[in-house]
Parts: structure tokens; sequence; C-alpha cells
């Protein structure tokens, strides 16, 4: 069993989101294998408290657009580790500080990772300018 379509596409709207408010480290498990209560997670970090709602916000914003709306929202009042749950995806934003100390993606590892096309890529200005340094 692989995450559903739908999942896929939730993981890509929310890493593309993320990755907008300049979270690092994104990456995302599909953990459809091993869970029977969701297919995937995204997890993020964040420098901050501050930034870790605004990226929460930004992908809650954007996978509402896309007509999904979440389950379940955990953390946004203290900041530190947030959590968003749409059934078939969770989304995990976490302070650095966290981050390093529940490592998600240890506990996890032995899940598959999925691609996520777009991110981590230049902008199509950016890209076009080191083209042409080069």
């Amino acid at each position: 069993m692989t995450a559903s379509p739908e999942a896929l596409e939730m993981v890509t709207i929310a890493a593309l989101a993320a990755e907008d408010k300049v979270a690092t480290d994104i990456i995302a498990i599909d953990v459809s294998d091993t869970l029977v209560i969701t297919d995937a997670f995204l997890i993020a970090s964040a420098d901050n408290e501050r930034q870790v709602n605004s990226i929460l916000e930004e992908i809650e914003d954007k996978l509402r657009e896309a007509g999904h709306k979440p389950l379940r929202r955990e953390g946004t009042r203290e900041g530190r580790w947030a959590l968003l749950d749409y059934g078939e995806l969770i989304v995990h934003v976490q302070h650095d500080d966290e981050r390093d100390f529940y490592g998600l993606e240890r506990l996890w590892n032995d899940c598959p990772r999925i691609e996520i096309e777009g991110l981590g890529k230049p902008d199509d200005a950016a890209g076009a300018d080191e083209t042409v340094a080069e």
C-alpha cells in the first residue's frame, strides 16, 4: 500500500507552502504501510516560535484553497511543535530544538520518503540568472 493520490497532492501543497515561509529541512514520509490512521507525514523546521506559526498558517491557507480542511490543530499556542491533522496527512512544524530532540524522521526511518516536485528549486528568474552566469 502507498499513500493515496489525495495525500500526495496535499503533501506537495503543504511542502511548497512551508518552503514559501522559509521552513527548513522539509521532508515527507509515506507511513501508509505502518499506520492505519494516516498516509503521510510532512515534517518541517523553523528557527523560532513565530515562524512555526507563520509556516503553519501558510500551509493551512494553501490547503484550504485546495479544498482541504484540518480535522484538528494542536500546539499552535506554544509555537514549539505544531500539528495539523488532515486525516490522510499529518503536518508537523517544529522549532529546531524540538526537531533535534524528538527526531521524528529517525522514528519513521524505515518508511519511504516522498519526493516533492518543485521543492528546493530556485525561482525561474534566479535559475535563468545562474544559467547566464555560467
